[in-house]
């Protein structure tokens, strides 16, 4: 039987009788779990600066919604230097790249966690409508970056006047 996994029982999802035999089969007579120092050596490194490797880039987590006349994209970027973000725009994606930089204060073993990312990060982001691009903005105020892309208009419409040609 497979051990359900940690956002089934965050959940609930699990079969509670099947989990209660995980449970039961990990431990022992004396109550005490066979596999916990091996468990929290495996969370403690999942918490450790390895994940955020030289060559690895992280997702830029964003929030994304409309007005009426607008998508809006906002996103933190607490740390990193307006000059340091790369915005481009399509008339149907964005994609934001950047580098928060590390200022080290205490060597690798002086740390009791290490969970803030440093390093590159990108996102792209379909967006679920045109939008004009020479008319986007974008504003970065107390380390939250907020894009503003008017939509296109598909309702507006204008009057074409046919030039008659003149032949030589």
């Amino acid at each position: 039987m497979k051990k359900p996994s940690f956002l089934e029982r965050l959940t609930g999802t699990a079969n509670m009788d099947e989990y209660d035999e995980v449970l039961d089969a990990d431990f022992n007579e004396e109550g005490a779990s066979e596999q916990a120092d091996d468990e929290y050596e495996e969370e403690s490194e999942w918490h450790g600066q390895e994940e955020h490797d030289e060559g690895q880039e992280g997702e830029l987590p964003v929030d994304m919604y409309q007005t009426g006349d607008s998508i809006v994209i906002r996103a933190l970027v607490a740390g990193v230097s307006p000059d340091d973000l790369d915005i481009d725009i399509t008339r149907d994606m964005v994609n934001i790249r950047g580098r928060r930089e590390e200022v080290r204060e205490a060597a690798d073993e002086d740390y009791y966690h290490r969970e803030l990312f440093w390093g590159s990060f990108s996102r792209t982001i379909l967006l679920p409508e045109e939008v004009l691009i020479d008319e986007a903005d974008a504003q970065e105020k107390h380390g939250l970056l907020e894009i503003v892309l008017p939509k296109v208009d598909k309702e507006r419409s204008t009057r074409l006047k046919v030039k008659a040609h003149v032949h030589k």
